[in-house]
């Protein structure tokens, strides 16, 4: 479709001129469907003999570098990146090269330099570029973000993951509403830049142009994978969106879902947690044995293991995968005062499917990839052309170690009993990955099966946000690392503080919710995997979202972890005190526990240093005022009282 195709759509002059200079070369594609993409991505006509599309580019003093390997297989688009590197996110590719306030590194910091003059070096390559370009929209249903993605031509499978994500606005709607638009954010893909740049590093630079006369969030891509730029790139334009709002809201970082019982009750869960944190796991079924048996942990010193036999899951009603709007203008179904809504903030799901290392561990989503209603984005899955990707056969980093993220992207449309409206929440759980924790290897993996926090410690544990262990998502910095602020830290653009105080307003107002702690992959000496998630979903719906009695509790050991069953039965099975209780393993004892509440109390007060700042509300500072003084559990109760 030719750029004469747009009379009287006002664009930016960047964009419009971008378009416009390919154009005048006959190379621009306007992009209407989904479908115009996947024939793009890895176009037939140029695929080698071997039925394989390979993307990359001229790099002056290096020649052609090659970025990745696509081909079309019978379920969709399979990408390989050539450089193990660029299958995960890095978690420092965000730099702002604005002036606008913020707490991340700067453009000119970084790199000793104003960005302009690399703006315009992008620009000017990208209107020697074939171009590939579409319209998108993100945000609240009646008061979206407009954007415009640029890409190369020959990055069809990264458009591709991107219009899937946020989804593709068809022209004609454009056109039908020309004298009005105008596009508030624009994605500029520019990848060679990497290599003549960044040293092969990626990097995702945000530009927000707000004054009184401009008011556009550009995002300039210099890499391919997905996850730094059309998710969490656009995630941070959200963020941004949502700072910047007369009355500030914010986009959480969590998955939701609807759980049935088979007593017929529905309860709603919004799981949050850093990257690795059990997101997508939550809104999975029971992973079973053969037996039809959940495995629920081994033990790692004595090998022992123990199951649990639940006849009949909960139904799952999934919501959001792993970004929700919380804007106050939603409200779910059945929701009450103090209650928080929420509604999915992306079109298409980047499921990690890491865990699932071989055919049967989880039948539904194996289903759904094999034979999907429609054409899905497979990356780092070894995939033939013409043939049907598996999602348990991972690309490997290196002979016999696979890529830990291997991903699809899947339609939410094609998720069977997904909700499309708001919902209101019942319970808000927040999800850690934790190492074995042993005498003789002490570490912060003490958090039980599950822990009920007071809505002050449920802040506290928003702002601090640990990444965990062993993180599959994106590049090792190994130890216990923090994402900080509701876990999306790493994409948002602005300050800390202000984050922390929409955080914290949003807590005081629905301090009504149930907020619960739950550890993934150990149980102090315990291996896990998501089973404890999985169990406190099952058993947490059936009890119901009412709060506990008192004497159903008991005050954790270490403060930051709040309270604890002692015991709990699910389905006439006793889950003992050593799955609550961690100090009451023989195999850690309260020498070892103790060393690893240390290890999380020194976390804390590390982290939550970033957030001493005066325009921080003043019950803010109470409640870190109560964790350097190592409050109790009942003075944090006290601090936001729970109704």
């Amino acid at each position: 479709m030719p750029i004469s195709r747009l009379p009287g759509l006002t664009l930016s002059s960047t964009t419009m001129s971008i378009l416009e200079a390919a154009d005048a070369a006959g190379q621009l594609t306007l992009f209407d469907s989904v479908e115009q993409l996947v024939a793009a991505a890895a176009p037939a006509d140029e695929c080698s003999e071997d039925g394989f599309y390979t993307v990359g580019y001229d790099v002056p003093n290096r020649g052609f570098v090659p970025e990745a390997k696509v081909c079309n297989t019978t379920n969709g688009i399979a990408a390989n990146y050539l450089d193990a590197y660029m299958r995960r996110r890095d978690p420092e590719c965000m730099v702002i090269a604005d002036d606008q306030n913020t707490d991340k590194p700067t453009f000119s910091k970084r790199f000793g330099q104003e960005f302009d003059g690399l703006r315009n070096e992008t620009i000017e390559w990208l209107k020697t570029q074939p171009i590939g370009c579409f319209f998108f929209k993100s945000g609240v249903p009646d008061k979206p973000l407009d954007a415009v993605a640029i890409c190369p031509a020959n990055a069809g499978f990264f458009a591709l993951g991107l219009a899937l994500l946020q989804g593709i606005t068809p022209v004609q709607q454009v056109l039908d509403q020309a004298d009005s638009y105008y596009h508030e954010a624009v994605v500029y893909v520019a990848p060679p830049f990497r290599h003549t740049h960044f040293d092969g590093k990626q990097v995702v630079v945000h530009n927000r142009r707000f004054d009184d006369s401009t008011s556009l969030h550009e995002l300039f891509s210099y890499n391919l994978y997905p996850g730094p730029s059309a998710k969490k790139g656009v995630y941070g334009m959200l963020l941004t969106m949502g700072e910047r709002a007369e009355t500030p809201w914010t986009t959480a970082h969590c998955s939701t879902v609807q759980v049935v019982t088979p007593y017929e009750n529905v309860t709603t869960i919004m799981h949050e947690g850093a990257s690795g944190g059990g997101k997508s796991e939550m809104l999975e079924h029971m992973h079973r044995e053969a037996d039809g048996q959940l495995k629920l942990a081994t033990n790692t010193v004595t090998n022992d293991s123990r199951s649990l036999a639940l006849p009949r899951g909960c139904e799952l009603h999934p919501v959001t995968d792993d970004m929700a709007l919380c804007h106050p203008a939603l409200k779910g179904e059945d929701s009450q005062p103090g209650s928080l809504s929420l509604m999915d903030a992306e079109s298409a799901w980047f499921i990690r499917v890491n865990h699932i290392e071989e055919y049967g561990i989880d039948p539904q989503l194996e289903k759904l990839t094999i034979s999907p209603p429609g054409p899905l984005l497979f990356l780092n899955l070894k995939a033939q052309p013409n043939a049907t990707t598996l999602i348990w056969e991972h690309t490997e980093d290196e002979p016999g170690k696979r890529c830990p993220n291997p991903r699809v992207v899947m339609p939410r449309e094609y998720v069977s009993d997904v909700i499309d409206e708001p919902v209101s929440v019942d319970i808000r759980s927040f999800g850690v990955r934790c190492p074995p924790c042993t005498r003789e290897n002490p570490t912060y993996g003490i958090i039980g099966l599950f822990h009920v926090l007071p809505p002050a410690l449920a802040w506290l544990w928003r702002l601090v946000a640990p990444r965990g262990h062993g993180n599959p998502s994106i590049v090792d910095e190994g130890g216990m690392q923090s994402e900080g602020v509701g876990s999306y830290w790493p994409f948002a653009t602005g300050r800390r503080v202000d984050q922390a105080n929409i955080l914290l307003n949003q807590i005081r107002e629905t301090a009504g919710t149930l907020f619960v702690l739950i550890p993934n992959q150990h149980i102090g000496c315990w291996n896990t995997g998501f089973a404890p998630q999985w169990v406190a979903r099952e058993y947490l719906a059936r009890r119901g979202s009412a709060t506990f009695r008192p004497t159903e509790l008991k005050p954790a050991r270490c403060p930051l972890l709040g309270h604890h069953r002692e015991s709990m039965q699910v389905e006439g099975q006793t889950i003992g005190t050593l799955f609550f209780d961690v100090s009451k393993q023989p195999e850690v004892g309260t020498d070892a526990y103790d060393k690893g509440a240390d290890i999380l109390r020194t976390f804390f007060l590390e982290h939550l240093n970033h957030f001493d700042h005066n325009e921080l509300e003043p019950l803010g500072r109470k409640i870190i005022q109560a964790c350097i003084e190592n409050a109790s559990v009942e003075e944090y109760e006290s601090l936001i009282p729970q109704v």
